[in-house]
């Protein structure tokens, strides 16, 4: 008879399949229980760091604070400090950024800015300080000649509106008429009273340069910064009489008179003729002794006392004998700038006889003809 064999293989293998499920059941347990305790662990660290007390520098438009803060986000802070940041501000890191102890948060507020330029205005929002930085941030142009207010340097404060003025200078030649005076000159030969124009005159020609000054297309200044005469002006002359008018000649009716056991008819009689001296000296004529017409008078005669006079050569023709009363008979031979009219120079070899003369006047000339009378 045999004995009956059991299958204990089968049992061992079944046995080692449900332990290493276990096993296996029980690890993922295991891990998963592992994550969640770190996380929880992770959590309450960063809750726990989260609320504890930070010191966080704030620079707000230039000015820094300290603030002590429980907040663990930047835009949390903000809010607890009432600071508001626009779409135009710069904060120098994301509003949900995470804080930490020791951060310098820098804020600066964008100031809204209008330009004026050009003839239009622009508006820009910025965080610059100064009117040139809100001026680039519009890309405008400005020359050194333009004027920028307020000044380009000038701080921004608020809002505000800035005015550029284009400044533009132009230079130009133009050509002027250079105006000529007008020369007086006194002429002796030409009668007192009387003018005479002796040269025209002549306008000269000057060219200026002219700067003009225009702000935004509107002339505010002009001014002339050279000038060059191009044609020098011509004076225009005129020449004044000086010469005395020849007085008037009393002329009496001819008759039949007896003078200095003579009678003659006179071709006329003038009356009061005022009577002078002269010789043939340097002081009288002008002419030194030696001199080619040293005591020829103007006929071509020779100077000659008791005979030689000089007369106006309108009054009394020279060649002409006349009878001056008191004087006698004498014969007009020779002339004198200053012997015009009713005026006799009377000739005498002595100068001093000459000076003691003197101008006698209220004479009456019997003005003959070219012949002397003769002898009865």
């Amino acid at each position: 008879m045999g004995a009956e064999v059991k299958d204990t293989h089968g049992q061992r293998s079944s046995s080692m399949s449900f332990a290493w499920r276990w096993k296996h059941d029980h690890l993922r347990l295991i891990l998963l229980s592992a994550i969640i305790s770190i996380a929880m662990t992770f959590m309450f660290l960063m809750l726990l760091y989260g609320t504890s007390d930070k010191n966080v520098s704030l620079v707000v438009n230039g000015k820094e604070t300290l603030v002590e803060t429980k907040q663990g986000v930047l835009q949390k802070l903000l809010d607890e400090q009432a600071i508001t940041v626009g779409p135009h501000d710069e904060v120098s890191a994301p509003l949900d950024a995470k804080l930490r102890d020791g951060d310098r948060i820098v804020i600066n507020h964008a100031v809204k800015v209008t330009v004026k330029a050009d003839g239009k205005l622009s508006t820009v929002y910025t965080t610059d300080k100064t009117v040139a930085g809100a001026i680039d941030d519009l890309n405008i142009n400005v020359r050194d000649a333009d004027k920028v207010t307020p000044a380009l340097e000038a701080q921004l404060t608020g809002d505000t509106q800035i005015t550029i003025v284009r400044v533009d200078t132009h230079i130009t030649k133009t050509e002027k008429s250079l105006p000529f005076n007008i020369v007086k000159q006194e002429d002796p030969t030409l009668e007192k009273g009387k003018e005479k124009l002796v040269r025209t005159g002549q306008q000269g020609i000057i060219v200026e340069q002219v700067e003009k000054q225009y702000e935004d297309g509107q002339l505010v200044s002009k001014k002339i910064i050279d000038q060059v005469v191009q044609k020098n002006a011509v004076n225009q002359l005129v020449a004044i009489g000086t010469k005395k008018a020849a007085p008037k000649v009393t002329t009496l009716a001819a008759a039949s008179v007896t003078k200095g056991g003579l009678t003659f008819n006179p071709k006329k009689v003038l009356k009061n003729v005022t009577l002078t001296a002269y010789t043939a000296d340097a002081a009288s004529t002008g002419k030194e002794e030696g001199h080619p017409s040293f005591g020829i008078t103007a006929s071509g005669t020779k100077v000659t006392e008791g005979r030689t006079i000089a007369v106006d050569p309108d009054v009394i023709p020279l060649g002409w004998w006349v009878y001056i009363e008191g004087i006698g008979f004498r014969r007009a031979e020779d002339t004198g700038s200053a012997v015009n009219g009713n005026k006799i120079d009377v000739y005498f070899n002595s100068s001093s006889y000459a000076k003691k003369f003197g101008r006698k006047k209220g004479y009456t000339v019997y003005v003959l003809g070219p012949n002397k009378p003769p002898a009865s």
